[in-house]
């Protein structure tokens, strides 16, 4: 992200916690008010509404993973990261369990809101402002309704294009 924060940003940034610790979604615990004639004694005795006591916290890691996903979805969508993130992606993407969705994906969290930053590499011959866009709807589609969360803004760079006869960039092995 950038070191001057747009205005569209996650509310409150000042009073949000350190990176990676997870956020507070809802209306806090209190307990909501007196109860209606005829509802229930398990609500008027346990102090309002099922859905207002308690809270949902959400770590940027859970929005940064649903992003990935719904990016990597996206045909012309070749990869995730750039350059030595993705050199290294690919070594870590052949030990079994070490494939990270996360790669090239950066969420600020904020109460209510989300703002996110995605590098991509697309393959040749595509659109790249189509690709943009259809990765920027279905990225906000996925993160909206898997969390509730607004997504204020996404943005996308694109830090290379794969051409067809270009092999994946792997390290030699040193064993052999």
């Amino acid at each position: 992200m950038s070191e001057t924060a747009p205005r569209n940003r996650p509310e409150n940034p000042a009073t949000e916690p350190a990176a990676g610790t997870p956020k507070t979604l809802g209306a806090g615990s209190g307990a909501g008010g007196g109860t209606a004639p005829g509802t229930p004694d398990r609500t008027r005795r346990s102090g309002g509404d099922p859905a207002s006591r308690g809270r949902t916290t959400i770590a940027d890691g859970v929005v940064e993973k649903i992003a990935g996903m719904a990016a990597r979805d996206v045909v012309g969508v070749h990869a995730m990261g750039g350059g030595l993130a993705r050199t290294f992606g690919v070594v870590r993407d052949r030990v079994p369990g070490g494939r990270s969705v996360t790669r090239g994906v950066k969420a600020e969290v904020g109460e209510v809101q989300t703002a996110l930053d995605l590098e991509i590499v697309v393959d040749y011959g595509v659109s790249i402002s189509d690709v943009a866009r259809a990765v920027r709807e279905n990225v906000i589609a996925a993160v909206e309704r898997m969390t509730g969360l607004e997504v204020v803004e996404v943005n996308i760079a694109v830090s290379d294009v794969k051409l067809p006869d270009e092999e994946e960039e792997a390290p030699e092995p040193r064993l052999q």
